[in-house]
C-alpha cells in the first residue's frame, strides 16, 4: 500500500508525515537501580494543520497475574509508567553538513514526573536520531542531564530507543519498544 500524507498536513512537517497516527506495542525499561521491567505503551501524533505535531505517549507496565485465574481473566492495563507530551517541528533553517536526505528536527518534550527537554536532530530516510540540547526539572525530579532518542520505521512498524544519563550514570540504554500502527 502507498503511503499518502495525511490530509491538511502543514508542508513544513511533511518529513515526519509518516509518524502520523496511534501506535501500540511492548518495550522494555531498565537503568541502574531500575529493575528491567516489560510495558505496553500507546502513542499518538496528530496535527491540526499547524507546522508542528503534537504527541503524547502513556508507558505501562505489564504485571503478571497473581494466579492462573486471573490467566483467565480479561487483560487489564498495569500501572502508568510514564507519560509525556510535547510537539515535533522541522526548523526552516538547515545546519551545515546536514546530507541532502535529512531534514533538520526538533522535539519539545515534558512529562509530569518534572522534566522538559529540547531535543534536536534529523529525520530521513525513515529514522529519526534525536540528541538532547537542554534537559530542565523542577526541585523534586529526577536528576538527568542528558539523553538521545532514536526513531525508526521498520517494516512497517516504529522502533524507537531512548538512552539517559541520570543519576551520575554516563549515557546508557533506558527503554525501547516496537510499536505497530493502530489507527491514522
Amino acid at each position: 500500500m502507498a503511503f499518502v500524507i495525511p490530509e491538511g498536513l502543514a508542508p513544513e512537517v511533511y518529513p515526519l508525515a509518516w509518524l502520523v497516527g496511534s501506535w501500540h506495542g511492548e518495550g522494555v525499561v531498565g537503568y541502574p537501580g531500575i529493575e528491567e521491567q516489560a510495558f505496553t505503551q500507546d502513542v499518538v501524533f496528530d496535527h491540526d494543520g499547524g507546522p508542528y505535531l503534537a504527541y503524547t505517549s502513556t508507558i505501562r507496565l505489564v504485571v503478571a497475574p497473581d494466579d492462573a485465574s486471573a490467566l483467565l481473566a480479561e487483560e487489564q492495563p498495569g500501572p502508568v509508567w510514564s507519560t509525556e507530551s510535547g510537539y515535533w517541528r522541522v526548523p526552516p533553517e538547515r545546519p551545515e553538513g546536514l546530507p541532502a536526505e535529512r531534514a533538520p528536527v526538533e522535539l519539545l518534550i515534558a512529562d509530569p514526573a518534572g522534566h522538559v527537554g529540547v531535543y534536536v536532530g534529523a529525520v530521513g530516510n525513515g529514522r529519526i536520531d534525536l540528541v538532547s540540547d537542554l534537559i530542565a526539572r523542577t526541585a523534586t525530579g529526577a536528576e538527568v542531564t542528558a539523553a538521545k532518542r532514536l526513531y525508526g520505521l521498520v517494516d512497517g512498524e516504529l522502533m524507537w530507543a531512548h538512552d539517559l544519563a541520570a543519576f551520575g550514570h554516563p549515557m546508557q540504554t533506558y527503554a525501547s519498544a516496537r510499536l505497530s500502527r493502530v489507527g491514522a
